[in-house]
């Protein structure tokens, strides 16, 4: 279930790309999340990240949804990406994981 590749050629994603790895401070980042999209937009995104940390967790659908508010659909989908996908949510909840140990990468430190 790789995703197309094809979006990542054009100049306005690379430029996305490369604007959210240039945020280093997390009020920068929320700054700009705030600007690009809607309050909705980021609980959602929030909301799937920490499906896909409770799924790797293995916690179970039920737990999830009620936590999330995602539907069981979302979830099934979030476990797809998860199995099959681009290995970014993987290292997203790497990065959760390794921040809950009293870590914080350089780079995002305020």
């Amino acid at each position: 279930m790789k995703s197309n590749t094809t979006i990542w050629k054009s100049n306005q994603t690379t430029q996305l790309v490369d604007v959210l790895l240039s945020l280093r401070e997390s009020t920068s980042m929320r700054a700009f999340l705030g600007d690009v999209m809607t309050e909705k937009e980021i609980v959602e995104i929030s909301a799937r990240l920490e499906a896909a940390r409770m799924l790797s967790a293995g916690e179970k659908y039920k737990d999830i949804t009620d936590a999330t508010k995602l539907s069981s659909r979302t979830i099934a989908r979030i476990s797809d990406w998860l199995q099959n996908g681009n290995r970014g949510y993987e290292k997203a909840i790497k990065l959760i994981s390794d921040s809950h140990h009293d870590h914080i990468p350089p780079d995002r430190a305020e």
